[in-house]
């Protein structure tokens, strides 16, 4: 997600676990990437993009759920882990990783499911696609969020398109009937509107 933001010129403000990590990163990117402790990134940023497994969330979010006040937050977290049989839902069917990261967000916190629809080597190949740019669905009942978000897909190289409110970010997540699906704006405002959610 930092490289295809940086492409389009985002400025970037980049944390991790392990800082050097997130140095590495923000040198190999350049201007206007740089990297930071996470209290730091979070507390300077506007929008955070929590680029986090689902489980790692749930330990890290509620220790920073005072800085994301007033944040847009985005969540490309998915519901999956990964076995001998290979990948898995680690949630029950109906239930988004949406739901449980909004639910553990600040009330003041705009929050968007997005950039979570594409494995990272589709994510990359996908961008700036002719003749027609793929999409990228979003879901959110937050318009600050919904502004900033498709805004940022379109920095990164895709279309926005609203697969819906919260409760559609199960639809967007591993497993989910949107999923992995590589669309353009006819074709993903199709699919949006001829499936329904289980």
């Amino acid at each position: 997600i930092a490289r295809r933001l940086a492409s389009g010129g985002e400025p970037l403000i980049l944390a991790a676990r392990d800082q050097s990590e997130a140095e590495a990163l923000a040198a190999e990117l350049g201007t206007p990437a740089r990297a930071a402790s996470v209290e730091e990134a979070i507390a300077e940023a506007g929008t955070v993009i929590l680029a986090l497994w689902l489980d790692t969330l749930k330990v890290v979010e509620p220790h920073e759920a005072p800085l994301l006040e007033n944040k847009v937050v985005v969540d490309p977290s998915n519901p999956v882990a990964y076995d001998a049989s290979g990948p898995h839902r680690t949630l029950p069917d109906g239930v988004s990783s949406g739901s449980i990261v909004a639910g553990m967000l600040p009330a003041s916190a705009h929050y968007v499911k997005a950039f979570g629809t594409f494995g990272s080597q589709d994510f990359v190949n996908g961008a700036n696609r002719e003749p027609r740019r793929a999409v990228l669905l979003y879901a959110t009942d937050d318009d600050v969020a919904a502004a900033e978000v498709e805004r940022l897909i379109r920095v990164a190289g895709y279309d926005p398109v609203k697969a819906g409110g919260l409760a559609a970010a199960v639809r967007i997540e591993s497993f989910g009937d949107l999923n992995s699906r590589m669309m353009d704006v006819d074709e993903a405002r199709a699919a949006v509107a001829a499936t329904v959610p289980v």
